[in-house]
């Protein structure tokens, strides 16, 4: 192998049981090895079989990195929904949700360019530039004692976790160890992700600066979001009556 192979590849999957979901079938892939020389790959390979590879162990603090995923899908939509065409005036026979021409006479057929309705979203996109803003360590322990403060910066020292009060809408907790990103991702809650290192050099102020957070929004997502912590909701509102009764 070391002496005809040109390209080393892994077969990795994820750990899908370190998640509250009903799936348990793990997500399979195939990465291709970067770096160093044949010799080099193969040993690194042979190192880390069948063993974790956290996500800090990949990617760094303020990298730029891609992001493959499927979109969420939408379904069968018209030409006013997916191509977002003018609408036809009120009077249009036949519905105004249409493309009025379709092509000319000659060539005989309709062009690959023309709007037409069809399906919308479930497509798999690519996702350039996204900024890691943290890498966050999961919920372990630490000389006996349960670390839970993973959402704290130099600005803000209030003991807490990333999970939101109430938790993430439609997601849950998060427990595990985690990656904060600039910006949007593909596709709905709990669809899977690839993160890819950025094929480009990057130069500008923009992708080499370095990032300091000074604050991180705990907040419940699901209303309108008063507080940051729970002591801080049971401080504020006082001894509530379910309390009472659980005591009695």
């Amino acid at each position: 192998m070391r002496k005809y192979c040109k390209v080393i590849r892994v077969v990795v999957h994820t750990q899908i049981k370190v998640l509250k979901k009903r799936q348990k079938k793990a997500h399979i892939l195939e990465i291709q090895l970067n770096g160093g020389t044949i010799a080099e790959k193969i040993a690194w390979a042979r190192e880390h079989l069948e063993k974790p590879v956290p996500v800090n162990k990949v990617f760094d603090q303020d990298e730029m990195i891609d992001i493959i995923g499927v979109t969420k899908g939408k379904g069968f939509k018209g030409v006013t929904s997916r191509w977002h065409t003018k609408k036809l005036p009120r009077k249009t026979h036949k519905g105004l949700r249409k493309v009025a021409c379709i092509g000319a006479w000659h060539p005989s057929r309709v062009g690959f360019s023309i709007a037409r309705a069809g399906q919308k979203g479930y497509h798999h996109r690519t996702e350039i530039n996204k900024k890691i803003y943290r890498l966050g360590q999961g919920i372990h322990t630490k000389d006996g004692k349960v670390v839970k403060n993973n959402a704290s910066t130099e600005y803000d020292i209030t003991e807490k976790t990333i999970t939101p009060l109430g938790g993430f809408p439609h997601y849950g907790e998060v427990n595990q160890d985690f990656v904060m990103l600039r910006g949007c991702c593909i596709g709905p809650k709990k669809r899977v992700l690839t993160l890819r290192k950025s094929l480009l050099v990057h130069t500008k102020r923009k992708a080499l600066e370095k990032i300091t957070l000074k604050f991180i929004d705990t907040a419940s997502k699901f209303g309108h979001g008063r507080f940051q912590t729970h002591e801080e909701k049971k401080n504020f509102l006082g001894p509530l009556k379910k309390d009472k009764e659980t005591k009695t």
